[in-house]
């Protein structure tokens, strides 16, 4: 399998924080968004961020912004949709997708989803704690099937993705689940720590 392109899943409405963009707050001196963007650029052939909204207030990360297709922000599964979208126009066959409010995730994420994936056509991230079912790897061949889920009103990402065929690829959690994501100020305080005693 030639390299995946990646997809930044930032289409939520963050409401637990408050609205806005959790990609843009603060951490470690520089948006989140940066520092996911630092992650996931070295595992993939390209990236691009779904988002919804002005797409000018992400023009300084260089990267295309890619709307849902699917009105009413729908949920995870239709920026799954928008990505693999985009990836048909540059005829790549994969796209692996992490969630912008996520700083920690492994820097081999996408090796081990396509080492992980088998015979299955989507692979998922797992740990001890559970499913994450924004960080998976997707083909662009299931990307008519999935809008035809999302027109029938399916908003799981898991359980389309399990009818569909999916592997679970399990990642250790030690000392932490590198899949922990800012929900809520404490979960931002919590991050700026564990970015903090990264850096010393």
């Amino acid at each position: 399998m030639t390299a995946p392109l990646g997809v930044i899943l930032a289409g939520g409405r963050a409401a637990r924080m408050g609205g806005g963009d959790k990609a843009l707050l603060d951490l470690g001196g520089r948006p989140m968004l940066a520092q996911v963007i630092d992650r996931l650029a070295p595992q993939v052939a390209a990236m691009a961020l779904n988002a919804n909204g002005d797409p000018d207030r992400f023009a300084g990360f260089g990267l295309p912004v890619i709307p849902d297709t699917v009105a009413g922000f729908p949920g995870p599964l239709a920026g799954v949709l928008a990505g693999l979208d985009w990836a048909v126009e540059r005829g790549a066959g994969h796209i692996v997708t992490v969630a912008a409010d996520t700083p920690f995730f492994p820097t081999d994420l996408v090796a081990r989803l396509v080492a992980g994936a088998g015979a299955a056509p989507i692979a998922l991230a797992e740990t001890a704690s559970g499913l994450h079912p924004t960080f998976g790897l997707w083909p662009v061949a299931l990307r008519d099937d999935l809008a035809l889920a999302l027109a029938d009103g399916v908003r799981k990402v898991a359980a389309w993705a399990q009818g569909a065929g999916t592997c679970r690829v399990r990642f250790g959690d030690r000392p932490r689940d590198p899949f922990f994501n800012v929900n809520t100020p404490e979960d931002l305080a919590r991050a700026r720590a564990w970015l903090a005693e990264e850096e010393t």
